[in-house]
């Protein structure tokens, strides 16, 4: 069975820390494109970030840009969003996603909220 599971989010400060992690199973990571996106209350869902399955390389949405890392662990089938300095209006639900040509799986989404 294809699953991604996504860690549990959780209340974070506002300039605190929080890392995200989606774990595959049913497929390889590394045979994939995975991305991790995000849906604040009233708006559309929107990418944060992603890493490639062929070399490995990054792409980091303007807001995440400095702050947000994306890493993969090949060895535990599982990516990660390192999340720092996080921002209230970053309140939202996180997902992560999974796709190659012909294929797209979602994780189920966890909550990130950033609050004092």
């Amino acid at each position: 069975e294809v699953q991604l599971v996504v860690s549990v989010g959780g209340l974070v400060q506002p300039g605190g820390s929080l890392r995200l992690s989606c774990a595959a199973s049913g497929f390889t990571v590394d045979d994939y494109a995975i991305g991790w996106f995000r849906q604040a209350p009233g708006k559309e869902r929107e990418g944060v970030s992603c890493i490639s399955s062929s070399d490995g390389s990054t792409y980091y949405a303007d807001p995440a840009t400095g702050r947000f890392t994306i890493s993969s662990d090949n060895a535990k089938n599982t990516v990660y969003l390192q999340m720092n300095s996080l921002k209230p209006e970053e309140t939202a639900v996180y997902y992560c996603n999974a796709v190659r040509v012909g294929t797209n799986y979602w994780g189920q989404g966890t909550q990130v909220t950033v609050s004092s």
